[in-house]
């Protein structure tokens, strides 16, 4: 791999810090800076990248297995790195003091196709993983045993694992996320999620305040508040493409996503936000009570022909295209861009209701993964074109929170 320096400019962007070429492909992870793992899908690859004096990163350790690689969950403490395969197989490798050796460890027996998410749990000793065989399975890493499974109606595309409650969330390819209570050997269904219109493409659980993030390919990110207040939730829509990344930074209540199109986003979630109001029903417009195509006996009665219907973003109306001919964004709903509003609600939006809420930046490139190592202010990005980039997200989330920054 290459690597060179380059720069962004902005205030208030983030910094094009590193560009590593060659270093990963559209499902590869990364983790931990100051080193960086990635795994290369087409060479059935695991390289370390490691930081050199000189501030650059360099390849470290090269490893090849049986493979390819799809899946990486790494444990700092332990320096333990877990890799999914597509094979099925989980294989643990042991990354030396210096982050110059990795020595295989074990092979575990997780799935019967693709591995899609990894989550290890020191305090239990699982390896908690989901895969396109739909099953989440978890294991023993000390006796190496399957401890159990659970099976899905579609593939399992991402994890999150809350070890005081032992509760895990499974987001599927059919837009659902399944809460689960995992035991020793069995597991219980808590609740299910339903709000993505596609499949789940990465979620973010929040322990301290109790908070779900889900991403997906509808191109919009739902905020649940698992913790308590009737189940509340948020939508948020500012990608144009699949959201893939997420990660929320709780000392300053923001939310990073990532999407497919290049697009960072962070939201202030700092803010009191509304939810989006159900769709209401109707057989007739809700503003001038003109019949929708499906309502024949008023189409009769009135000798009028049926309109099409839609929905206010705002009210949740059902209401007739010349009834909400008006478009506006509503930041605190979470629209940031322009939406149907109906008539009625555009005159009650003044121009500081339309004041954004979420700083918009390019990554300029398809992300297909990304991490922040919070304590650095950085983050690295990784996608389909096989380069891993590294910002300095210092600008966004805030100087303070990167310690120990400036000698990096």
């Amino acid at each position: 791999g290459s690597l060179m320096l380059c720069t962004c400019t902005g205030r208030w962007d983030p910094v094009l810090m590193f560009h590593l070429k060659g270093g990963t492909s559209d499902n590869a992870k990364v983790k931990n800076l100051p080193f960086i793992v990635s795994l290369i899908s087409l060479y059935r690859t695991i390289r370390v990248w490691l930081k050199r004096d000189s501030g650059q990163y360099w390849p470290s350790i090269f490893h090849t297995v049986s493979a390819p690689c799809s899946a990486i969950s790494y444990n700092s403490d332990s320096k333990r790195i877990f890799i999914g395969q597509d094979n099925g197989a989980i294989v643990e490798f042991l990354v030396a003091e210096d982050f110059n050796k990795m020595t295989y460890v074990k092979t575990y027996p997780a799935h019967q196709n693709r591995v899609s998410a990894i989550v290890f749990s020191p305090e239990t000793e699982w390896i908690i993983s989901t895969g396109h065989d739909k099953y989440l399975s978890w294991i023993c890493t000390r006796s190496g045993c399957l401890q159990g499974r659970h099976c899905f109606s579609a593939w399992a595309s991402c994890l999150q694992y809350d070890v005081e409650t032992q509760h895990a969330f499974v987001g599927d390819y059919s837009g659902q996320i399944t809460l689960l209570k995992l035991e020793q050997n069995t597991c219980s269904i808590i609740s299910t999620l339903k709000g993505h219109e596609g499949s789940i493409g990465a979620l973010w659980w929040d322990p301290i305040h109790r908070l779900l993030f889900s991403g997906a390919s509808d191109h919009s990110v739902i905020m649940w508040d698992i913790g308590g207040r009737k189940g509340r939730t948020l939508l948020l829509q500012g990608h144009h493409d699949k959201v893939q990344a997420l990660y929320y930074v709780q000392l300053t209540r923001q939310l990073i996503s990532c999407a497919a199109d290049g697009g960072i986003v962070v939201w202030n979630m700092d803010v009191q936000r509304e939810e989006a109001p159900q769709w209401q029903e109707s057989d007739s417009c809700q503003n001038c009570n003109q019949p929708f195509f499906w309502n024949l006996k008023q189409m009769w009665d009135t000798k009028s022909l049926g309109l099409r219907q839609h929905h206010c973003r705002k009210c949740g109306k059902a209401i007739c295209g010349k009834c909400s001919c008006k478009r506006s964004t509503y930041p605190i709903m979470g629209f940031e861009f322009q939406v149907r509003v109906c008539d009625d609600c555009f005159t009650t939006i003044k121009d500081e209701d339309r004041t954004s809420l979420a700083t918009f930046h390019e990554g300029k490139h398809s992300i297909a993964h990304m991490h922040l190592d919070i304590t650095r202010g950085l983050m690295v990005t990784c996608g389909s074109d096989r380069i891993v980039k590294i910002w300095d997200m210092t600008p966004v989330i805030g100087c303070s929170l990167a310690t120990g920054f400036s000698s990096h």
